[in-house]
């Protein structure tokens, strides 16, 4: 199971890189999290299971960048 969740850990400093620290609303997160759930959706339908892991995996990475959000600005109120 490490394994997977290595993919996620890879996957959040991947996005760090890219976008640094976001800190959005709950509403925000949301909404890129249907964004990704989505996408993940379509390789789904298409059949395509390697975008489809792909996929979950930027899913599930966006879940722990909203958990890290959430608990950085709860610290901060």
């Amino acid at each position: 199971m490490s394994e997977y969740l290595d993919e996620i850990r890879l996957e959040r400093k991947k996005q760090d890189e890219k976008w640094g620290e976001q800190n959005h609303s709950p509403i925000t997160w949301i909404v890129i999290l249907t964004e990704e759930v989505g996408e993940a959706a379509k390789e789904a339908l298409e059949d395509n299971k390697r975008k489809y892991r792909k996929e979950l995996v930027q899913c599930g990475a966006v879940c722990v960048a909203a958990i890290e959000s959430l608990d950085r600005n709860d610290k901060n109120e």
